[in-house]
């Protein structure tokens, strides 16, 4: 069954740490996830993530571009982060693992993304919505996000471990109807 996400209701958000101490956060603004969802067998679904490494938007304009460059995501080079699911499994009714291969700066490794789902539910106008939030954590330079600056009294200026959550909420498509003869 076809599943649209509605962006207007949905985010792509990380966090890491700086200089030990605080957490940066930001999101990326632009990206498209096609679920493919099987209903009866939700194991048997299927989601793919593009997500376009120049839309990253943490407040600072400074920082964004120095993300953008190639001392992180060299976004020219490499302008796009995929996520594909290889295989879903249910924890219980509502959490499920999707476990898939993440490519971040042509560097590929398999991540497990611990998915809670709600509804579905009935929105206001008559369409149905099921919502999905994906945390996971990995480590940067697993992909090659390598750049950093040791601190005077220790430590770095950037942290390794940076944590991810995927909030979607999706509208089910009505099903076509089949072509006449």
């Amino acid at each position: 069954m076809g599943w649209i996400v509605d962006k207007t209701h949905s985010h792509i958000e990380f966090a890491v740490r700086h200089m030990m101490i605080a957490k940066v956060r930001g999101s990326f603004k632009d990206y498209d996830v096609r679920l493919d969802l099987n209903e009866q067998n939700p194991e048997q679904s299927y989601a793919e993530a593009h997500i376009r490494v120049a839309s990253i938007d943490t407040g600072v304009e400074d920082r964004d571009n120095h993300l953008r460059s190639p001392d992180f995501f060299d976004a020219e080079k490499y302008p796009e982060i995929v996520f594909k699911s290889k295989r879903i499994e249910r924890v219980d009714d509502t959490h499920y693992r999707v476990i898939g291969d993440l490519t971040i700066k042509d560097t590929t490794r398999e991540v497990t993304l611990d998915v809670e789902v709600a509804g579905p539910y009935k929105d206001p106008w008559g369409n149905e919505r099921l919502g999905f939030v994906a945390t996971t954590k990995i480590n940067r330079k697993d992909f090659g996000l390598n750049w950093n600056v040791a601190l005077e009294t220790g430590g770095w200026l950037v942290g390794e471990t940076v944590e991810i959550e995927i909030a979607l909420e999706a509208i089910k498509q009505p099903e076509e109807a089949p072509a006449s003869a």
